[in-house]
C-alpha cells in the first residue's frame, strides 16, 4: 500500500472520476442475467436426466454441448463482471484473499479483451459443433423450405409433423465464416497488444 496522500480533485474532475460509478447498475443486472443462466442450466439438467433413457446419443450430446454453452456464457459474464469493476470502477481488494482469480492478479483493459476475445471463440466453438452435429444427423432429409422453416417458427407442433432439416447450406456457411473472423478478431487484438506491450518495454528500458 502507497502511504501517499489522497490528492484532492476540483468539483468537475471529481464528478467525471465519480462518472464511473453510473456502471455499477450494468454489473448487477449482468448477476441477474447470471442467475438467469443458473436457472436455465438446472432446468435443462434437470430435462436431460428426466428424459436420458428416451434419448439417443446424438440428442444427449447436443444437450451437453448446450449445458457447457451455458457455463461458457457464465464464465464470460464473470470475467465481465469482476474484470470490468476491477478495471473501470474500484478495487475489490482481493490480494491477498486465497480464492483470488490467478488473471485477475494482472488484469487492465488489454488483458480483459484479450480473454473475452477467447471467451468469444469458445462459446463459437460450441454452437458450431452442435450445428456440425444437426447437420450430420440429417439422415438425407431434404432442406426446409422458407414456408415450412416459417410454419416451424410459429408452432413447435408444426416441427414435429415436418419431414425436412431447419439447417440451410447458407446458415451453416456463414456460421463457419463468422467463427472464422472471431479467430482472426482474437489474434488481431492479441498480436497488437504484444506490439504495445514491445513499445512499453522499450520505452521503458530507453529511459
Amino acid at each position: 500500500m502507497s502511504d501517499r496522500p489522497v490528492p484532492k480533485l476540483g468539483p468537475l474532475p471529481l464528478l467525471i472520476f465519480n462518472a464511473r460509478w453510473l456502471q455499477l447498475p450494468l454489473y448487477l443486472g449482468l448477476i441477474v442475467v447470471q442467475c438467469v443462466y443458473v436457472f436455465l442450466f438446472g432446468k435443462e439438467l434437470w430435462h436431460l436426466i428426466n428424459h436420458a433413457s428416451k434419448m439417443g446419443e446424438q440428442e444427449i450430446m447436443l444437450i451437453v454441448l448446450g449445458l457447457i454453452d451455458v457455463v461458457m456464457i457464465s464464465n464470460l459474464l464473470i470475467m465481465v463482471i469482476v474484470g470490468g469493476y476491477e478495471t473501470f470502477i474500484a478495487r475489490l481488494g482481493l490480494e491477498d484473499h486465497p480464492d483470488q482469480p490467478e488473471w485477475l492478479s494482472h488484469v487492465n483493459a488489454s488483458v480483459l479483451k484479450v480473454k473475452l476475445a477467447m471467451a468469444i471463440i469458445g462459446i463459437s466453438s460450441i454452437h458450431l459443433l452442435k450445428t456440425f452435429i444437426a447437420a450430420g444427423a440429417l439422415q438425407g432429409l431434404p432442406f426446409c423450405s422458407p414456408a415450412e422453416l416459417a410454419a416451424i417458427a410459429e408452432s413447435s407442433d408444426a416441427a414435429t409433423g415436418l419431414q425436412c432439416a431447419t439447417l440451410t447450406p447458407v446458415g451453416v456457411m456463414w456460421q463457419t465464416i463468422i467463427h472464422s473472423v472471431f479467430i482472426l478478431s482474437a489474434v488481431g487484438i492479441a498480436w497488437t497488444d504484444r506490439i504495445m506491450q514491445v513499445g512499453l518495454q522499450r520505452q521503458r528500458g530507453a529511459h
